[in-house]
């Protein structure tokens, strides 16, 4: 049992967080490449939430949405 859990750790250790630990010493010398994930996901998600607002904005223009208080069972 001991050997699954060392493997386990060895699999984590030596495979999985290979690209953590590059970030981790990145960014001791440049803050800003190895936050450049972050900022990556960020505009991802400001992308995607600009185009949830805009699709919201034309199903309500559009009168499509049911807004009686019934409409929901769970309201």
């Amino acid at each position: 049992m001991i050997d699954l859990f060392s493997a386990i750790a060895s699999l984590f250790e030596d495979l999985l967080l290979v690209p953590h630990q590059f970030l981790s010493k990145l960014e001791l010398s440049n803050w800003w490449l190895a936050n450049g994930v972050n900022f990556f996901f960020l505009l991802i998600g400001s992308i995607a939430m600009v185009y949830w607002i805009n699709q919201l904005k034309i199903f309500n223009d559009r009168g499509e949405e049911n807004k009686d208080p019934s409409a929901h069972s769970f309201l």
